[in-house]
C-alpha cells in the first residue's frame, strides 16, 4: 500500500457526467507525484478530494492505510500550497508562516525553533517582519511554501503554485521545490497543466484527460512510450509530429498523409500491418540530411532560433511538422533543406482506438554535424 491510495474514486456534480471516473492510483511515501492534464481534466478536483476540500461521490481514499473519506482537512495530517498563495495581507511574513501552528496550539518555543529553521532554509530570514504587499511574487510563493514546511506534515499538496510567476522565476522555483522535497523526504502531490514542469519535477506523472487516467509512469517512459495519441501529443515540447500512414506491401513503402514516402526493408523494419495507423515522430528525430543519408527534401515555412537549438517547421500534407536541430543553423523561410527520417524512430498508433501499437526505437540519438 502507498501513502495515498485511491480506489475507484469518482466525482460527479448533481449526478451528471463524472468529472472523475473510477480513478485507481497509489502514491508512494517520499514520492514527488505530478498530476498533469489540460484545463478541465479533473486534476485540481482530484487534489482537493485528497485534501478533503471536495466530497467524494464514490470510491475509497486512504492516507497511510487509513480510510479518510469523511475526515475533515485538519485531521488528514497534510499541508497545501495554492495557486494564489493564500497569504493574509494584514499579517507579517512570520505570522503567516506560523498561522497553522498557532491554530494547532503548538508550543511557542517549538514554533520559534521551526520558524528559524524554515526561514533560513527558504531564504526568508530578512523578510519576517514584512507584509505580503512588500514582497515580490517569488518571495510570496516562498512564504506559502514555508507555511507548508513549518507544519512538518508528511504530505504536501500543491495546486499549480508557479503559474503566477514569470518564466525565469518558475525555473528557479521548480528547482527549489524539488530540492526541498528531497531534503525533507515529504510526499508531494503536484498539480500542473505545464508538461515541462511535470517532466522536470516528477518521479512519476499521471496524465489526466476528461476525468480518466491516460497513463501513469516515469517522465521518460511517458516521453518514449506514450500509451496513446493524447499522451503523445501532450507530453513533449514541441509536441510529437503525427500523420496518418498507409503501408503499401507491393512497393515496400510507408506513405504518410499522401506526402512522405518512406522506403521499408521488410527484413529489418517490423512495420505494423494495421489498416488504420497514425505515426508519430519526435522533433529531435527529424535529423539534418547528409550526402549519404538524406531521405527527403522539405521546404521550410518557419524558423525559430533559440541559440542552443534551431526549430524548423515544414508541411506534411495538411499537418505542420517541426524538426529540432542542435546548434545554430542559417536556414531561411522558403529554403529547401535535406532531412533524414528513419522508420525505427516512428511510434505507431491505432487510429481507431488511439492506443500505442509500437514505440520508437529506444536508444541514443544519432550524432549530427551542425552547419
Amino acid at each position: 500500500m502507498g501513502q495515498i491510495d485511491l480506489v475507484d474514486i469518482s466525482k460527479s456534480y448533481d449526478k451528471q457526467k463524472n468529472v472523475l471516473d473510477e480513478i485507481n492510483l497509489s502514491i508512494e511515501e517520499g514520492e514527488f507525484f505530478v498530476l498533469v492534464g489540460p484545463s478541465g481534466s479533473g486534476k485540481s478536483t482530484l487534489l482537493r478530494m485528497i485534501a478533503g476540500l471536495e466530497d467524494i461521490t464514490s470510491g475509497t481514499l486512504k492516507i497511510s492505510n487509513e480510510v479518510v473519506n469523511h475526515l475533515p482537512p485538519k485531521d488528514r495530517n497534510l499541508s497545501m500550497v495554492f495557486q494564489n498563495y493564500a497569504l493574509y495581507p494584514h499579517l507579517s511574513v512570520e505570522q503567516n508562516i506560523l498561522f497553522g501552528l498557532n491554530a494547532k496550539k503548538v508550543d511557542k518555543e517549538e514554533q520559534q525553533k521551526r520558524l528559524i529553521e524554515t526561514a533560513e532554509m527558504m531564504g526568508l530570514s530578512e523578510l519576517l517582519k514584512r507584509k505580503p504587499k512588500e514582497l515580490s511574487g517569488g518571495q510570496r510563493q516562498r512564504v506559502a511554501l514555508a507555511r507548508s514546511v513549518v507544519s512538518e506534515a508528511p504530505l504536501c499538496l500543491m495546486d499549480e503554485p508557479l503559474s503566477n510567476l514569470d518564466a525565469k522565476l518558475r525555473g528557479q522555483m521548480r528547482m527549489e521545490i524539488r530540492r526541498l522535497q528531497k531534503r525533507l523526504g515529504m510526499t508531494m502531490v503536484y498539480v500542473t497543466h505545464d508538461q515541462v514542469e511535470a517532466m522536470t519535477m516528477g518521479d512519476r506523472i499521471m496524465v489526466l484527460n476528461d476525468g480518466k487516467i491516460q497513463q501513469v509512469g516515469k517522465p521518460i517512459t511517458l516521453y518514449n512510450e506514450p500509451a496513446n495519441l493524447f499522451v503523445a501529443s501532450f507530453i513533449g515540447s514541441p509536441k510529437m509530429n503525427m500523420g496518418k500512414a498507409v503501408f503499401h506491401a507491393d512497393r515496400n513503402q510507408l506513405v504518410i498523409d499522401d506526402a512522405l514516402h518512406l522506403e521499408i526493408d521488410p527484413v529489418i523494419n517490423n512495420v505494423p500491418r494495421y489498416p488504420n495507423v497514425t505515426i508519430g515522430i519526435r522533433a529531435e528525430h527529424l535529423y539534418p540530411g547528409t550526402a549519404e543519408n538524406t531521405t527527403h527534401v522539405v521546404e521550410v515555412i518557419n524558423v525559430e532560433q533559440l541559440g542552443n537549438e534551431t526549430l524548423l517547421a515544414f508541411e506534411v500534407g495538411a499537418e505542420v511538422w517541426t524538426a529540432k536541430w542542435p546548434g545554430q543553423w542559417d536556414v531561411q523561410v522558403g529554403e529547401k533543406v535535406p532531412v533524414h527520417i528513419a522508420i525505427e524512430n516512428l511510434c505507431f498508433f491505432d487510429s481507431d482506438t488511439g492506443l500505442l501499437i509500437k514505440p520508437a526505437r529506444a536508444g541514443k540519438q544519432q550524432e549530427v554535424v551542425t552547419a
